[in-house]
């Protein structure tokens, strides 16, 4: 097994490779594009491709890294991800550090390829900190759907600015994915008006849903902190069995990105005490589910996680 030192040269060197080919055929991808070639265009994590898609529509060509289950936080470029990166029009990231073992390789490749954070234009206002005093914002804005619709801008901006004959199907498309957002976000707040605020405790894998607490005012509680980078300790276990049954927490959720023995282990340092929670189902964070399922879009992971929320904590 190659060490992170040797696969960094070799990601590197890739991603020269990659652009010193691919110079020579800037004016003939120009050329194509005027014509009436898609656009080319590559996105991160799931959730930014299905916002990508839903603006792009037939004028792009898209590709996403990750997939279904794929954890962004520890997620590593492949050698075929840095041919595909470098030959983009456009590549779309969250930002935030989300993709944070990928930035350099976004640092590389902004002066040949236009890059965006689609994250970039939200207020730091409206951000959340990692924890209390730190500089460092929580990337998992697509928890607030309110907040997540602040992204479309900069993605129909980017688009239409590579493709101007394609700017009002751009304008079109962002137009009805933003009323569509806000449909949703309403149709979330009426789900969690049926919990009583008192049992309106979320309880997860890791710490990815401070977003959807804030907006839908949920008291969220993860095993680990933002990143998944580190696991949780006996003490973090402890602390969350305590918890759950002084407040008689009815339910306690997995994740499709995050592994469930943490989760699987307060189950057991619950029932030490006497007391049992039941997993309420599997709610998806970082990640869409299965392409061509209700949950592998980002309207439908949505719907799907309050109502999974809603069937487990209600009454």
């Amino acid at each position: 097994m190659s060490s992170p030192l040797v696969r960094g040269w070799q990601l590197a060197f890739m991603l020269f490779f990659a652009l010193v080919l691919l110079s020579g055929c800037e004016q003939k991808r120009v050329g194509e594009k005027r014509q009436g070639g898609r656009l080319r265009v590559v996105a991160t994590t799931s959730i930014v491709a299905d916002t990508v898609r839903r603006i792009g529509g037939e004028r792009i060509e898209l590709h996403a890294l990750m997939g279904p289950g794929v954890d962004p936080h520890l997620y590593k470029a492949s050698e075929g991800d840095v041919l595909r990166i470098a030959q983009a029009d456009v590549v779309f990231y969250n930002g935030l550090h989300l993709e944070a073992k990928m930035a350099d390789i976004f640092e590389k490749i902004s002066q040949r390829v236009r890059t965006v954070a689609v994250a970039g234009q939200i207020p730091r206002e409206r951000l959340l900190e990692t924890e209390a005093g730190s500089s460092t914002p929580d990337p998992h804005i697509w928890f607030d759907v309110g907040l997540w619709s602040l992204t479309i801008p900069p993605i129909r901006d980017a688009l239409s600015e590579l493709d101007p004959a394609s700017s009002e199907t751009f304008r079109r498309n962002a137009v009805a994915f933003q009323r569509e957002l806000e449909e949703l976000d309403a149709y979330v707040r009426a789900q969690a008006a049926t919990i009583p605020e008192p049992q309106r405790v979320l309880i997860t894998a890791h710490d990815a849903f401070r977003y959807f607490g804030r907006a839908y005012k949920f008291e969220v509680i993860g095993l680990q902190g933002i990143s998944t980078a580190s696991e949780a300790g006996t003490n973090d276990i402890e602390r969350l069995a305590r918890l759950i049954v002084e407040r008689k927490v009815r339910a306690v959720f997995v994740e499709s990105s995050v592994p469930q023995r943490t989760v699987q282990a307060v189950q057991q340092a619950v029932r030490a005490r006497g007391f049992e929670v039941s997993v309420g189902g599997q709610l998806f964070s970082d990640a869409l589910g299965n392409p061509g399922t209700p949950e592998g879009t980002y309207v439908g992971m949505v719907r799907y996680n309050i109502e999974t929320i809603v069937k487990a904590l209600k009454p």
